[in-house]
């Protein structure tokens, strides 16, 4: 059987995404499997590399060039395909993107369209969960406890900042964290301590969303729990990100990898259980399938809140989802072999259903 490795992206987690995209070549069992490469540069062009029967030894083979006619220039064989040209018979995708335009529904609606099985949640699943404004009503209509929240338009701040500043302040206190609506990885995010620096955050994340989130800041411990399954969902114990400063960037996540993690988290059990029972209920409301990793915020009172639900976490030697299950005893090539037949059984299912 191929998978068809599809990695990239047109988001600013574009190379987060070859990072991941490498891992998971890295450990699929070449015994049983090919793997198309196929690359979205960041202007959208999609590109069919190599076909590969054995792990390469370092990323290179994933970071194509070409010339204008379409073809690779350096380094791997490969042109300029249309993205249709993906579809064929007895291949499963791997849509190893993150953010907009891979998470967020728009990929596997195209897939969905190309009537190929794939890797991960469904449209709907990806779609809301990608939009923190939307999974926030939705876990709120749950009743899983968030932390207080205010959404905020571009064209209303730009229409009355003075109105949205007052309402912010009105609900919440600082210091404040703003993200854009759609975006992972801690892109756009900022930590406001004042009227002035909520006026600047809110400036970046309109950089990346035309809406915006302004959330209470809290004094917090960042607790994940990794689930996976379809119908059958099964949870994690709790890992911790440790913190050492106030808030860590995209940088220190990916580029410095200056992130401690401790697997699995030092809390109390009924902490570590009520966080599964609450991943599992996100993810179930949700109507997630394949993969998806549940962030929390823990106080030192050991509340309990839910941050996002992430429908493609990183998948990078040193990210929390695989290391979640390795710790339950997981492998990472078996994660990944289980991750294709919960994307075949998903693909099945959905046929027998028309």
């Amino acid at each position: 059987m191929k998978i068809i490795l599809l990695y990239g992206g047109k988001s600013p987690e574009h190379d987060v995404a070859i990072l991941s995209a490498f891992s998971v070549i890295s450990a699929v069992y070449f015994d049983y499997y090919q793997v198309q490469l196929v690359y979205i540069d960041k202007t959208g062009q999609w590109v069919k590399g190599p076909l590969l029967t054995e792990a390469p030894e370092t990323d290179e083979v994933l970071r194509l060039t070409w010339d204008t006619t379409g073809n690779v220039v350096e380094g791997f064989s490969g042109k300029v395909i249309a993205a249709g040209d993906i579809k064929e018979d007895n291949a499963i995708v791997f849509p190893v993107l993150h953010g907009p335009n891979g998470e967020d529904g728009t990929i596997q609606g195209f897939l969905e369209t190309l009537d190929m099985p794939y890797i991960g949640a469904g449209v709907m699943t990806s779609a809301c969960a990608m939009d923190k404004i939307m999974t926030k009503y939705i876990l709120q209509a749950a009743g899983i406890p968030q932390v207080p929240f205010v959404p905020v338009l571009k064209n209303q701040w730009k229409e009355n900042p003075k109105q949205i500043f007052d309402k912010c302040e009105g609900t919440l206190l600082y210091p404040m964290f703003i993200k854009p609506a759609n975006m992972g990885s801690s892109v756009g995010i900022t930590r406001a301590e004042n009227r002035e620096e909520l006026q600047n955050a809110l400036q970046e994340a309109y950089r990346y969303d035309s809406r915006a989130l302004v959330e209470q800041g809290i004094d917090a411990r960042e607790i994940e729990v990794a689930v996976l399954g379809n119908d059958d969902v099964r949870t994690t114990l709790p890992g911790e990100v440790v913190k050492e400063v106030a808030f860590y960037d995209y940088n220190a996540k990916y580029i410095d990898n200056t992130i401690q993690m401790a697997i699995p988290a030092d809390v109390p059990e009924d902490v570590m259980q009520k966080a599964r029972e609450y991943a599992k209920l996100a993810y179930t409301m949700l109507g997630g399938t394949g993969l998806s990793r549940c962030d929390f915020f823990l106080t030192n009172k050991n509340e309990l809140f839910l941050n996002e639900l992430n429908t493609m976490p990183g998948f990078t030697e040193f990210s929390m989802y695989p290391l979640l299950w390795e710790n339950m005893g997981l492998k990472y090539g078996d994660l990944i072999e289980e991750l294709i037949q919960l994307g075949m059984k998903r693909y099945e299912q959905q046929a027998a259903f028309e």
